[in-house]
């Protein structure tokens, strides 16, 4: 086994609300701020414009692409865990997309799975370990990324994102997860979405409940986040 950062399966184990995760999440929340409260200049400026936009992309890009070489030379991939079928790896391929095309309908997606989702990750993350090790950096730097993204697009595009557009993402979204809890999760013995079961740190989806309860609401759960994002657009576009 080659030995490093990047390669190594050992390192301290990720703390809850620790220095590095307390850390992130101010990252996060400057990101967030700066892209929200400074629109215009990005607008206006096209450098800025472009560095933020492909930097983004790489940024995408580069974590999925690093985590599947890191799955692979640990000898640690499988198709049961490490496709990107989940929420956030959805995002991330929807938003480097839209980054290079400034597809409209694909920009309202990411906007809905990947702001408040890689948001909810990155407050309850699921991690083996702790800053500096590979997964940690992984983990953040894509999460960071899906969220500053999904605001970057809707900023930078002037898309409207109307209730009808919300309805409708909400709509692809019970049918994508129909799709891999009826067929991808049998199939690979895989819990993509969540969908068997919570993950194993603790999350909001703990409270769900068991059994026919834990997918209304899951469901439910789904169905506020969208709303929830969907009147923060209307607030931020009104003010």
């Amino acid at each position: 086994m080659v030995t490093g950062i990047f390669l190594e399966t050992n390192g301290e184990p990720f703390t809850a609300f620790g220095i590095s995760h307390l850390t992130g999440l101010l990252v996060y929340f400057l990101g967030a701020g700066a892209l929200l409260l400074f629109p215009h200049k990005i607008l206006n400026h096209p450098p800025v414009h472009n560095t933020l936009r492909w930097s983004f992309f790489c940024l995408l890009v580069l974590s999925e692409v690093s985590y599947q070489v890191y799955t692979v030379l640990n000898g640690i991939w499988s198709l049961e865990e490490h496709m990107f079928f989940h929420l956030c790896g959805i995002a991330g391929i929807t938003g480097a997309i839209a980054l290079v095309s400034n597809n409209k309908p694909l920009i309202r997606i990411t906007f809905f799975i990947g702001l408040i989702p890689s948001f909810l990750a990155l407050v309850t993350p699921e991690l083996p370990y702790d800053f500096p090790h590979y997964r940690f950096l992984k983990f953040f730097i894509h999460h960071l990324t899906i969220s500053w993204t999904s605001i970057f697009l809707v900023i930078s595009n002037h898309v409207s994102i109307s209730f009808q557009s919300f309805f409708k993402t909400y709509g692809s979204l019970l049918i994508y997860a129909a799709i891999i809890g009826l067929l991808a999760n049998p199939v690979l013995d895989s819990n993509y979405l969540y969908l068997n079961h919570p993950p194993i740190a603790s999350t909001p989806l703990d409270l769900l409940g068991n059994g026919v309860w834990y997918y209304v609401n899951l469901c439910v759960l789904a169905f506020i986040i969208f709303l929830m994002q969907y009147m923060l657009y209307r607030f931020i576009t009104r003010k």
